[in-house]
């Protein structure tokens, strides 16, 4: 858990100390500028922008309930945010596993993925699908079950 907030931790302290130095210099609206940045990096970074993670056991049960994908993604990843941006309000409706907080989410993915833990990796029905489309993950949504 405490490694999917290294990054943004960083980024808040990084940017509390260039806003001190900001604040020192006489530019108190620049230092609020680039902390605001900071901070907003910090939370794009952050575990908070993914919609609350399950088990991958757990994800995979309901998926076979509801056909909905389950996507499996870490913190830190510029390729599972940008799943995530573009499938919008959509990606709600997906069963998100972090592999980071858990093991046989991780493992899954290193088995679709010749060992690597490459992420994002979207299962649809049953099938792994390694950083697909985002069109295409917000098209299996649309898709009935």
């Amino acid at each position: 858990m405490t490694r999917a907030w290294i990054l943004p931790v960083l980024l808040v302290l990084c940017g509390s100390v260039v806003a001190t130095g900001r604040v020192l210099d006489g530019a108190p609206g620049a230092a609020a500028v680039l902390l605001s940045v900071f901070v907003l990096l910090a939370g794009v970074s952050s575990p908070l922008v993914f919609p609350r993670s399950i088990g991958a056991l757990e994800a995979q049960r309901r998926s076979a309930v509801d056909g909905r994908p389950v996507v499996y993604w870490r913190p830190g990843c510029a390729y599972c945010l940008r799943l995530r941006i573009r499938l919008g309000r959509g990606a709600r409706r997906l069963h998100w596993v972090d592999i980071w907080r858990d093991p046989a989410g991780a493992a899954a993915v290193r088995a679709a993925n010749d060992g690597n833990e490459t992420v994002p990796t979207v299962l649809v029905a049953g099938r792994p699908h390694t950083n697909p489309d985002p069109a295409w993950v917000r098209e299996q949504l649309s898709r009935p079950s």
